[in-house]
């Protein structure tokens, strides 16, 4: 199975984010072919404050983004992963990913289980549940004979929902992300490199990349492909790019027979 991922540095501006995307999902499929291309978190639109953000939000399935990957999977004949964007539904708003297969039919939604909630007095406030409500729901989706399971950026930090993906025949993991520059660079590879070992799957880990708000921000990058045993096997380049991996299937079944920890579970 062979597998893209798209880097990207989404602003506020919506339309130029989509063309963004579009134009890289189209020169991979014509330069490698992938069975499934992965964008980043909230690549459609990325700006600060929440209200921004919340302004960005469609109605599925008659949002402008929406109906523009559902025509690009079906054209292009590809599965493709929207990363996420803003989910409206009613007066909630989620931080939603949709899956489109080659038919340009939705065979996944998932939104994001786990919110990132700070408040220490005098130093930050930031609560992302104010601007988006949590899902429920452990997803996965089939590409051919192949589990993929869905998550989103903070949710890595949660390892209980990457065991539930797994015991729902997860084989391939996909987490969007916009990880922040000083988290990033002392958690993201250790975090990704962890969830792979601990389920014995291919973690695909997109990143949005560089500095958003005008400098005020910046994501780190670094979007990766982690085998079962934990090595990094694809790495994007810094800045707007994208990389290929292709996927041993007989070798993750070589890992989980060499070390069964599924079977081995105590507690749970």
């Amino acid at each position: 199975m062979k597998i893209s991922l798209v880097q990207m540095n989404a602003q506020g501006n919506k339309e130029a984010n989509i063309s963004q995307a579009v134009g890289l999902i189209e020169d991979v499929v014509a330069n490698d072919r992938p069975d499934l291309i992965i964008l980043p978190e909230y690549f459609a639109f990325l700006k600060a404050p929440g209200s921004a953000m919340r302004s960005s939000g469609e109605f599925f399935p008659d949002g402008e983004t929406y109906k523009t990957l559902s025509a690009l999977a079906r054209k292009l004949g590809i599965t493709l992963h929207s990363g996420s964007m803003v989910e409206r539904d009613g007066d909630r708003y989620y931080n939603t990913t949709v899956v489109f297969d080659p038919a340009g039919q939705e065979i996944a939604r998932y939104r994001k289980m786990h919110l990132f909630d700070v408040d220490i007095p005098g130093e930050v406030y930031y609560k992302e549940s104010d601007n988006v409500s949590g899902g429920r729901e452990v997803v996965t989706y089939k590409v051919g004979d192949v589990t993929v399971g869905c998550a989103i950026c903070y949710d890595l930090r949660f390892p209980e929902l990457f065991r539930a993906l797994r015991d729902k025949g997860a084989q391939i993991i996909v987490l969007p992300t916009a990880f922040e520059l000083m988290t990033g660079k002392d958690h993201w590879e250790v975090l990704v490199r962890a969830r792979a070992i601990e389920t014995q799957t291919y973690f695909a880990a997109i990143g949005q990349t560089m500095s958003h708000d005008d400098g005020k921000n910046w994501c780190w990058g670094h979007s990766m492909v982690v085998n079962p045993w934990g090595a990094v096997i694809a790495q994007c380049r810094d800045g707007i790019s994208t990389v290929q991996a292709r996927l041993d299937m007989p070798y993750l079944e070589k890992v989980r027979r060499s070390i069964p920890v599924h079977n081995h579970h105590v507690l749970g």
